[in-house]
């Protein structure tokens, strides 16, 4: 390797276990697999941390081999020709912005123009499961103010109306994993403002959710599944009113600010969130998160073990991380 020529060097998968089963319309989980791409100019290490989706058709050895296609130089600049969209790209464009930030003896925040990172308060997630039981999920989760529920389309009015019963205190956002459908919609609406709901990502399939342009709500929509990258935005007028935000989506940091960017210039409102992954695939999204207006990044907090640095979260509050973790 010439010195100062960056290189991906490393490719690890890796397994971490859940606290409990991790459980949505589309399955369950027990453990969160990630993979971790290292770069290096010969003198620092940079790392970012992926999380291949099956939904977008993404599996642990197709990111991995992606990834080790990457045999020359590289930099940010050249990524979206050399990898699509998506978590390969996500990791090497996390693990080049943390080796800038090591060989700049500087943070990714400063490098990046953003403002200095402070602690957020950030969703809590419910798994999917009866009403009964995410009730009792919610009474266990008293110190979280800001609770997210995982819904599944049948028996979700009754999910909303008993966690509300159980946390009349606490704020509410449901994520229904296109599970509902056009013929549910309003009756499951008007549920949802009834538990006093602020937010539902995702209601309908991607690609099958024109109903949403022709019913009145009160509640913000947020699109999950429909946009990944900033080419997707145009096609939400009239159904959405906010956008989810994913480093694993968008293919990394640096097409996700753009995306943040662009969401906000056209008046949608902006959920910065992640997949299940530990603190070194959280970090980066904590920049982004800094102007957004919901926060679900709780990641971390669901795993039995996490990494060491890992992000500090007290009472629903995610503090930055430390430069030992990333960035």
């Amino acid at each position: 390797m010439t010195h100062g020529e960056v290189r991906l060097v490393e490719v690890a998968e890796e397994s971490w276990p859940l606290a409990s089963p991790f459980v949505i319309s589309r399955g369950a989980k027990t453990s969160a697999v990630v993979v971790v791409a290292y770069v290096s100019d010969g003198q620092h290490t940079g790392r970012g941390e992926a999380v291949p989706y099956a939904h977008y058709g993404e599996t642990i050895s197709g990111v991995i081999d992606a990834l080790r296609t990457l045999a020359g130089p590289i930099d940010r600049s050249r990524l979206p020709a050399l990898l699509p969209p998506g978590a390969a790209r996500n990791a090497v464009d996390c693990a080049l912005w943390d080796l800038e930030a090591k060989a700049a003896h500087r943070r990714v925040w400063q490098l990046a123009g953003l403002v200095e990172p402070k602690p957020l308060l950030t969703a809590y997630t419910l798994s999917l499961d009866t009403p009964f039981a995410m009730s009792e999920m919610a009474q266990k989760a008293s110190l979280h103010t800001l609770i997210k529920l995982k819904l599944g389309g049948v028996d979700d009015p009754e999910r909303m109306a008993a966690v509300r019963a159980a946390r009349p205190d606490a704020r509410l956002i449901v994520d229904a994993n296109e599970a509902w459908s056009a013929d549910t919609l309003e009756a499951y609406l008007q549920a949802a403002a009834n538990a006093r709901v602020e937010l539902i990502e995702q209601p309908l399939p991607a690609g099958a959710d024109d109903a949403l342009a022709k019913v009145s709500r009160g509640i913000p929509i947020c699109a999950d599944e429909s946009v990944h990258t900033c080419a997707d935005l145009d096609d939400l007028a009239g159904r959405y009113d906010a956008v989810n935000v994913k480093l694993d989506k968008a293919g990394g940091l640096t097409e996700a600010l753009a995306l943040s960017r662009k969401a906000h210039a056209l008046g949608l409102k902006v959920m910065i969130g992640s997949m299940v992954a530990t603190s070194l695939g959280v970090a980066p999204a904590l920049l982004l998160a800094q102007g957004a207006d919901w926060v679900d990044l709780d990641g971390p907090l669901l795993l039995a073990k996490d990494r060491t640095p890992g992000l500090k979260i007290e009472d629903g509050h995610i503090s930055p991380p430390e430069p030992e973790l990333w960035g």
